[in-house]
């Protein structure tokens, strides 16, 4: 491109959402049993809260940030909600004005997103991609416990390590995700932003943790079959792709090929639309589950069970 030369539309988009956003993402340090830990956080509030990933600040309950204006402070642990893979912490000294966070729910397939993070250790990075694909499950194993986190953001966008817990944003420099994989070659993966999110937010900030109940199904939203939308109206529906052995879901009689349509007497027809009824007041009462099974519907009773250390 010719010196002073206009910017394209794409390149202005891009330009303008990295100079809104890098000096609200920060490079994050902690220290833990299993070392030195390192990733992104993105400040959201102006009285110094971050969020980042929960595997990011692990079991560490401080650490530092260090701006992009070279700016640098410790912070604390507020809280952390690994089924989520998020956390909140919150730094001791001053911070930049707070970035803005959207609604991943107003996403489709192919729009514009801009990651900003700090990968391998370079503050301050920004990519530019697409969303690939939305609703996505990610199974992921911390000791004993496996725990599925849900309606995950699937993006081209290149992700490094050192991303995690970085900002995904939308055209108009709205955080709409958090950085929390590389699953490939050109495939990143961002915990959404969401009213589901937005609570898990919330209840960090306020309890520093998060009571959630545990079913232990993976799954991916699929069409639901003409025949079946005629007589229902729902248009798409959640196909079992796991079930995690020992869990309620297992006990239940779920299974894999399973198509899940109503939970609590209500369609599901994304991740979020389980995930939301997967909180406190679940724990320990019956959920009603329909499920398309073989051409039959089969009618189940799931017991979900708080999510600890050893939910399986």
């Amino acid at each position: 491109m010719v010196s002073g030369e206009p910017l394209d539309s794409y390149s202005q988009i891009v330009s303008r959402v990295a100079r809104e956003l890098t000096p609200r993402v920060a490079a994050v340090r902690v220290r833990h049993r299993r070392g030195e830990g390192a990733g992104s956080a993105v400040a959201f509030t102006a009285d110094g809260f971050l969020l980042t990933n929960a595997h990011v600040v692990g079991g560490a309950r401080d650490g530092q940030v260090a701006f992009a204006d070279g700016t640098a402070t410790s912070f604390t642990v507020v809280g952390t909600d690994p089924l989520s893979d998020l956390a909140v912490v919150r730094a001791d000294g001053p911070t930049p004005e707070p970035a803005e966070l959207g609604d991943s729910d107003g996403l489709v397939v192919g729009q514009l997103v801009v990651a900003v993070g700090n990968p391998l250790g370079l503050a301050g990075s920004v990519t530019a991609g697409v969303v690939s694909a939305l609703g996505r499950s990610l199974p992921t194993v911390s000791g004993s416990a496996v725990r599925v986190i849900e309606d995950v953001i699937q993006t081209d966008a290149a992700l490094n390590p050192g991303n995690s817990g970085g900002a995904l944003a939308d055209a108009r420099g709205r955080v709409v995700g958090i950085n929390t994989a590389v699953a490939g070659v050109g495939l990143g993966l961002a915990v959404p932003i969401n009213a589901t999110t937005q609570r898990i937010i919330g209840a960090l900030m306020r309890d520093g943790r998060v009571r959630r109940a545990f079913l232990g199904l993976v799954t991916n939203p699929v069409p639901v079959p003409a025949s079946l939308r005629a007589k229902t109206g729902q248009q798409e529906a959640l196909r079992v792709a796991e079930v995690v052995s020992g869990s309620p879901a297992a006990r239940a009689g779920l299974r894999p090929g399973d198509l899940l349509l109503t939970a609590a007497g209500g369609p599901v027809s994304v991740a979020q639309s389980l995930q939301r009824l997967m909180f406190e007041e679940a724990i320990g009462r019956p959920l009603q589950i329909t499920v398309l099974r073989n051409g039959a519907m089969v009618d189940v009773i799931a017991e979900p069970v708080e999510l600890t250390s050893d939910a399986r």
